[in-house]
């Protein structure tokens, strides 16, 4: 197939074409003109999810059910999913070319009853290294802790683990070739996971300006979550009556959030887009996870880059190449000036596959690319204003 538009990063309006299911930019004769005008993106990224988690946490086991969370998400144009923990062994999913590429993390590891109950392998901190390397070899190159959850002998968030067995945990997996992320709501176990040497953060909201600096300069990532801090309030109330310190730090950290992300893109904190997906959460909402790090004090293009072209670096997946899978998503207008057309994708190409649609067959090449600038939006509170993290 044949595609032409303005292709992103590059910001050029190029010809691309399709064969044999990758990206060619010699010319095919003969290829079906699929798509003219508009702008092609990298497929993007949910690099926070979990598929085979329902509403309510029940462990999705029917085949149809995975199939319909997976292709939400390409609905939206995501076309790679990072699966931060799932109960399900979803790997049946592989063996289905129309459905996004899966990244995962193996199963949760927590400490025994302090996690969501059914969610996790619970472990004694004795027994987590050994754990985190049977993860590493099952997952595709990550392990998910829990890094913190409310004690509720404390009645607060505190964290799950020892440093010397983060340390000797987070090893383990890198001697495995495997990356480590945790989630973390508050900062007290944020230290030890940072100078463990952990790859990536979840959530973060209890991140201060001196472990920004720190991740920083180790070049530890983090996935905000943004989408799902937007409930804080609601587990603030939820737990208000037998935990108050726990409902008031909830409080704290929401009104902090944003300040605490807009922090760490201006420090050089690798920053990604990931919705929190199952669960509590639908699929398919990255557009607004997008949109809230923007208002959280992203630009827009780099907001947008955290959902396609630099996630898919930091995952190793590859963007617009010679020789590339062809994973592609096209809009109309352009994105990088309203973060609002990603929620119209007009074009999805799968593995070389057009597997969405909109409209007729071929997009009006109008402008080539020149589509006048206005702000992005977002459907949720803009607390970009709230004082940094201290």
């Amino acid at each position: 197939m044949h595609l032409s538009g303005v292709l992103l990063p590059a910001g050029e309006h190029r010809d691309l074409w399709v064969t044999g299911g990758r990206i060619t930019f010699e010319a095919v004769p003969g290829a079906e003109t699929v798509s003219t005008g508009g702008f092609v993106l990298p497929g993007l990224v949910d690099a926070h999810c979990h598929v085979g988690i329902g509403r309510g946490g029940e462990h999705l086991t029917d085949l149809a059910a995975l199939r319909a969370q997976a292709l939400t998400e390409r609905d939206a144009g995501v076309l790679a999913l990072r699966d931060c923990g799932s109960p399900v062994d979803t790997r049946v999913l592989d063996e289905h070319p129309d459905l996004p590429r899966v990244i995962r993390a193996g199963r949760h590891l927590a400490a025994p009853r302090r996690y969501i109950p059914g969610l996790a392998i619970e472990l004694e901190p004795p027994d987590l290294v050994a754990e985190v390397a049977v993860q590493a070899r099952r997952g595709d190159g990550w392990v998910k802790l829990v890094g913190d959850w409310i004690d509720r002998g404390v009645g607060d968030l505190a964290p799950e683990w020892p440093d010397d067995v983060l340390g000797a945990a987070i090893a383990a997996a890198h001697a495995e070739g495997a990356r480590v992320t945790a989630h973390t709501f508050g900062t007290d176990a944020l230290p030890g996971l940072v100078r463990a040497g952990i790859d990536c953060i979840e959530h973060g909201t209890g991140l201060t300006e001196e472990l920004v600096g720190e991740m920083a300069a180790r070049g530890t990532a983090v996935v905000p979550t943004l989408v799902n801090v937007e409930n804080f309030p609601g587990f603030a109330a939820a737990g208000e009556k037998r935990f108050p310190a726990y409902a008031s730090t909830m409080r704290r950290l929401y009104a902090n959030s944003g300040a605490v992300v807009r922090a760490a893109y201006e420090a050089g904190v690798p920053v990604f887009a990931g919705t929190d997906a199952g669960g509590g959460i639908d699929h398919g909402l990255i557009a607004d996870e997008v949109r809230a790090l923007h208002a959280a004090g992203l630009p827009a293009e780099a907001a947008l880059a955290a959902a396609s072209w630099a996630a898919r670096a930091w995952l190793g997946l590859p963007g617009i190449e010679e020789g590339a899978p062809a994973d592609l998503v096209v809009y109309e207008s352009d994105p990088r000036s309203d973060l609002d057309t990603l929620l119209s994708p007009q074009r999805t190409v799968l593995r070389g596959v057009v597997v969405g649609s909109r409209g007729g067959a071929v997009l009006v090449d109008s402008c080539h690319g020149r589509a006048t600038p206005r702000t992005g939006t977002v459907d949720r509170p803009d607390r970009a204003g709230a004082r940094r993290p201290r």
